[in-house]
């Protein structure tokens, strides 16, 4: 009994330890970014980090190696943001095959005072029937499966040199490591789970793939991360059919193009919270110049944008003849038109689907007393 009771206090010492070894390092993140902070309001910074490479191959199919495929993706990823925002820096971890340690991955980003953090990687199962796409955030692990994947992706760390010193001790086989991740990551969590969202939306409606959803686990290198980060797993290269489909140029470039518009749609939300001077109007077929009009007396609603662009439209043009409640927004020289006022997120989104029939990339967005917010505060605003 003396030796069980020995046990399990070390048990709980280590736990403690490695709690308290957490605490220390979130609260230094804490600390530096509150010292040197990340600009909230828009997006100009995204590093983009291809997952494994050089003598680590990540995970192995038939064809084909992960390494290989992320590193494809990404690099597809990045000059799609390039040639569409050249206010936009986009950083790679690496940009060719060659082994970076995971802490180096978040270094890259921190240092760099990076915006958004995206982790692009390749799934397989023993269960050679599972398919799809699926995009992590920080979190505390769900189920087995979960942890699983968490666990592949961390072991990476075994093949760096004195990885325990660095890592703190951190062993991503066992369970009690994992602990340290309910403390931590919350600060960007609710960003991080609006484009794992968009992600998703963008993988299942236009790149036709399997949507597994937005997950949280415990990725090391979204831990050490001091910004909104994601980790997305692409596709299942254990899978044959699918395996063909993400070792092939055609399924890099959808996929690489899903996660543009995703990106892009992220942008817009984020940077429409703030700094825009909006002109609502109430009758579409008469422009109001001079004065601000309340298209409604809800505080907050949302509506579906329908585009932004360089140059200004008179809203009495045809594309917004059959709309109601038009709204121009005008932020950083850039015109938004949004239509519809609609006092629930559903509601919105019930009618999303027929107005990108004919604008094929309008989204949802917020608004609060003729300001755009971001569609997660409005939810808490109405809930409230």
């Amino acid at each position: 009994m003396g030796s069980l009771i020995s046990w399990n206090c070390q048990q709980y010492k280590r736990i403690t330890t490695t709690i308290l070894i957490s605490v220390l390092f979130f609260f230094s993140l804490a600390i530096k970014a509150e010292s040197d902070p990340v600009l909230i309001n828009r997006v100009s910074t995204v590093v983009i980090d291809a997952g494994h490479g050089g003598h680590d191959p990540g995970a192995i199919g038939l064809r084909s190696k992960e390494k290989d495929i992320v590193l494809g993706i990404s690099l597809k990823l990045g000059k799609y943001i390039e040639d569409n925002f050249s206010d936009v820096k986009v950083i790679y971890t690496r940009n060719k095959d060659v082994f970076v340690p995971l802490f180096e991955r978040a270094d890259i980003a921190n240092s760099n005072k990076a915006d958004l953090f995206i982790s692009i990687h390749a799934n397989a199962n023993p269960k050679k029937y599972i398919y799809g796409a699926e995009t992590y955030v920080m979190g505390e692990d769900k189920n087995e499966m979960n942890f699983e994947v968490a666990k592949a992706e961390n072991s990476v760390i075994l093949m760096e040199d004195d990885y325990s010193t660095r890592y703190e001790g951190f062993d991503p086989n066992s369970i009690e490591s994992y602990i340290i991740f309910s403390l931590v990551q919350q600060t960007h969590l609710n960003q991080s789970l609006s484009i794992a969202g968009k992600i998703q939306d963008q993988f299942r409606e236009r790149a036709r793939r399997v949507d597994r959803g937005v997950k949280q686990a415990g990725f090391l290198v979204l831990w050490r991360t001091s910004m909104p980060s994601i980790l997305i797993e692409a596709g299942y290269i254990s899978h044959p059919d699918e395996e063909k489909f993400l070792n092939s140029q055609t399924g890099q470039d959808y996929l690489a193009s899903a996660i543009f518009r995703a990106f892009r749609e992220y942008k817009q939300e984020i940077e429409n919270s703030s700094n825009f001077t909006p002109k609502i109007i109430v009758d579409n077929e008469k422009e109001e110049t001079d004065t601000v009009k309340i298209s409604s007396t809800l505080t907050v609603y949302y509506k579906v944008q329908l585009f932004s662009s360089k140059n200004k439209h008179q809203l009495i043009d045809p594309p917004f003849r059959e709309y109601s409640d038009v709204e121009e927004f005008h932020a950083r020289n850039w015109y938004k038109y949004a239509v519809g006022t609609y006092p629930s997120y559903d509601e919105a989104h019930s009618n999303l689907e027929e107005i990108r029939r004919k604008y094929p990339d309008a989204f949802i967005i917020a608004v609060n007393k003729g300001r755009i917010i971001p569609v997660n505060e409005a939810k808490k605003l109405i809930n409230k």
